[in-house]
């Protein structure tokens, strides 16, 4: 399996979006502050996921959230109440 998914900072002022074939370790690599584009904004907190058989089609939705602002602004509002709660 691979993995699209969405991480938040305490403030909820950063979220990063990642995709993986291991999402524990890629968490824990996160938290640990192993990875240089977020080892900043820690703590971080996993807010969502999606799950893919094909690494193709995990890395093309991680494509499409990141460089289109339509894709990402109805994610956001799909989740809504999870990224406006603290952590």
């Amino acid at each position: 399996m691979y993995y699209v998914y969405l991480l938040r900072n305490e403030k909820g002022n950063f979220i990063y979006i990642g995709c993986t074939g291991d999402l524990r370790k890629r968490i824990e690599e996160h938290s640990m502050g192993i990875v240089q584009s977020t080892k900043s904004q820690k703590p971080l907190s996993l807010v969502y996921y999606e799950a893919y058989i094909s690494k193709e089609d995990a890395f093309h939705r991680e494509h499409n959230l990141k460089l289109r602002a339509n894709a990402l602004t109805g994610l956001k509002r799909r989740l809504k109440s999870s990224l406006s709660k603290a952590l």
